[in-house]
C-alpha cells in the first residue's frame, strides 16, 4: 500500500493525500476526514526514508530501455529526466537490453525501489506475443507505467508515439512523386515501431501486408555499422539490385547508405535519393546534409511527463497520444515531380 494506493482508494489525487499527511490547511474537513478514514482502514504508515516528508513516496521515477548507446534512446532519456527534474523527482535508470527475463527482473527492481512510476523508453518493450507483455501489466496494478514510442492497451498503461505508419509513408511517396523508380527499404528493428514503419513502406508501395524481406528484394533487413551497412549496399548493388531511391528506418542507415554512394561514385540526390528516420545530429553533420524524417521526439517526451504529473494530481489523462512525424528536406531529396 503506497501513497498512489490511498489517492485511488480515497477518490482523491496524490497531491490531495499529500497535503493532508502533512497537515496542509488548504484541505476541506470533509476530504480530509475521507483521506485519513481510508488511511485507518488500509493500516497505512508513512516511509520513514521519503526525504522526511511524511509520505510513502520516493518522488522518483524509474526508466528501463534496451540500450542508452542509442542516440535515439540517449535523447530520449535526456528530455525525460530534464523534464522530471523540472517537476522535482529524481530518475533511477536501468538498461535492460532485450532480452524478456532482464527485463522483467529490473521492472520488480524498479518497483521493489518504491519508485512512483516507470517509464518504458522504446518500443522494443511491446512484445508481439501478447502473453509476454503481461509483466508489464502486473507492474500497472502498481503503479503508473508510461510507455514511449510505444503502444500496449492496459489498465494505468499511458502510451505516447510518434505515427510511424504515416510518416513513413509519405516518405516512400516523396520518393516516388520525385521520380524515383526503384526504392528500396532498409531496417534494422522488428519492434513494434519497426513493424509499423514497414507497414507504411508497403502501403506506399501498393504491397501485400504479408511481403517481408524473403519475398520482396526492395525490403532488406540489416543491423550493423556504417561501414557494414555502405559494403551491405555494395553488395547489393554489385548482385544486380538496381535502386535510385532509399528510405530508411533510421539516420545511421540512411549515413550508411551515403557513404555507400560516395565509394560508388553516385550522384546524390540526381542519381540516388536518400531519407532517414529521427532527425537526429547526423542528419546536419553529413554531406550533403540528410533528409529525415523527424519523429518529435521532445514533444513525444515532453507530453509523456506530462500526462505523468496529470495522473500524480489525480487528473484525467489520455491512455494513448500520438503525434504527426515531419520531413526535414535536406540535400539527399529532390524536388517533388
Amino acid at each position: 500500500m503506497n501513497i498512489y494506493d490511498i489517492s485511488k482508494k480515497a477518490g482523491v489525487s496524490i497531491a490531495t493525500v499529500s497535503r493532508v499527511l502533512n497537515g496542509n490547511s488548504y484541505v476541506s474537513e470533509k476530504t480530509k476526514e475521507k483521506v485519513l478514514k481510508v488511511i485507518e482502514e488500509c493500516s497505512y504508515t508513512p516511509n520513514a526514508f521519503a526525504r522526511g516528508l511524511g509520505l510513502n513516496t520516493m518522488s522518483t521515477v524509474g526508466i528501463m530501455c534496451a540500450d542508452s548507446s542509442d542516440p535515439y534512446i540517449a535523447r530520449a532519456i535526456y528530455f525525460i529526466e530534464q523534464e522530471l527534474r523540472q517537476n522535482n523527482y529524481d530518475a533511477l535508470l536501468c538498461c535492460t537490453g532485450f532480452d524478456l527475463e532482464v527485463k522483467e527482473k529490473y521492472m520488480n527492481l524498479l518497483l521493489s525501489k518504491r519508485t512512483d512510476a516507470i517509464i518504458l523508453v522504446g518500443s522494443n518493450f511491446v512484445e508481439a506475443d501478447n502473453e509476454k507483455n503481461q509483466y508489464i501489466r502486473e507492474a500497472a496494478k502498481k503503479v503508473p507505467i508510461m510507455i514511449v514510442n510505444g503502444a500496449l492497451d492496459g489498465e494505468n498503461i499511458y502510451c505516447t508515439l510518434c505515427d510511424d505508419y504515416h510518416a513513413v509513408f509519405e516518405a516512400t511517396k516523396t520518393l516516388k512523386n520525385s521520380g524515383c523508380k526503384n526504392i528500396l527499404y532498409l531496417y534494422n528493428s522488428k519492434s513494434y515501431s519497426g513493424k509499423k514503419k514497414l507497414s507504411g513502406f508497403k502501403s506506399a508501395m501498393n504491397l501485400d501486408k504479408s511481403v517481408s524481406e524473403e519475398n520482396y528484394e526492395y525490403i532488406k533487413f540489416f543491423n550493423g555499422n556504417i561501414k557494414e551497412i555502405k559494403d551491405y549496399l555494395t553488395s547489393l548493388r554489385n548482385n544486380g539490385l538496381e535502386f535510385d531511391g532509399i528510405v530508411t528506418a533510421d539516420d545511421n542507415l540512411a549515413i550508411g547508405a551515403l557513404k555507400y554512394a560516395k565509394e560508388n561514385n553516385i550522384k546524390v540526390p540526381n542519381e540516388l535519393s536518400i531519407i532517414g528516420f529521427n532527425n537526429s545530429i547526423v542528419a546536419e553533420c553529413s554531406e550533403p546534409e540528410l533528409t529525415s524524417i523527424d519523429n518529435k521526439l521532445e514533444a513525444v517526451c515532453y507530453n509523456c511527463i506530462s500526462t505523468l504529473m496529470n495522473i500524480f494530481d489525480g487528473m484525467h489523462a489520455p491512455l494513448k497520444t500520438v503525434f504527426s512525424a515531419e520531413i526535414i528536406y535536406r540535400g539527399t531529396t529532390r524536388p517533388n515531380s
